[in-house]
């Protein structure tokens, strides 16, 4: 008696996902579609219906919808794949795209732990997605105000400068457009071990 094991590949249906733009405009969204295209062992018509629709970002599971469609306003790396009957059949997973979100981002250079009296620092407001051009806005409880730009350099450090920093943009071509406020950064100006206090806390 002769057994014959005959192995059957099928190979499972790909999502694909399709982004009306990549990078988020000020107020607005990205919309993304996910569809789910047929495997080549199987006919157009059986990957036209059925299935749910589910959505990560950046490697995670992305809010609790099933639909085709979805509207976002963060940036990130965005996936999706098909599920349909039960128990679930997935299909591969989609190609990831990546979104640009122009919310601001305040970063400190260099980036240290502790910043101490009479050191240089530049506190930058970044804004990524295209080559919209911006005008600065600050919100610091800082003593010293930064100018209205994206950049703000620090000769010496005193502390006049410690505070919390945050920023946001308004496009130069529509005034009444702006971003969101990016998250706070904290600057704190430290005096120097060895310095005694009440000479670090005079000449702000």
């Amino acid at each position: 008696l002769e057994l014959y094991l005959i192995l059957l590949s099928i190979s499972k249906p790909k999502a694909g996902l399709r982004a009306d733009n990549t990078a988020v405009p000020v107020g607005g969204s990205v919309t993304l579609t996910c569809s789910v295209n047929p495997s080549p062992s199987s006919s157009s018509s059986s990957s036209s219906s059925g299935w749910k629709y589910y959505w990560y970002r950046d490697g995670k599971s992305y809010k609790r919808v099933t639909n085709e469609q979805i509207s976002v306003s963060e940036g990130g790396r965005y996936s999706c794949r098909g599920g349909r009957g039960e128990p679930v059949y997935y299909t591969e997973d989609s190609e990831s795209v990546r979104i640009v979100s122009n919310r601001p981002v305040v970063t400190l250079y260099p980036n240290w732990s502790e910043i101490y009296r009479g050191e240089t620092i530049t506190v930058r407001c970044e804004i990524h997605g295209g080559d919209t051009e911006w005008d600065y806005e600050w919100e610091t409880n800082s003593i010293r105000k930064p100018p209205k730009q994206n950049e703000y350099r620090i000769g010496s450090a005193s502390s006049s400068n410690s505070g919390n920093y945050r920023c946001k943009g308004r496009m130069k071509s529509s005034q009444h457009k702006t971003t969101e406020w990016s998250d706070s950064v904290t600057l704190n100006v430290s005096c120097k071990i060895f310095q005694p206090d009440y000479l670090c806390c005079t000449n702000i």
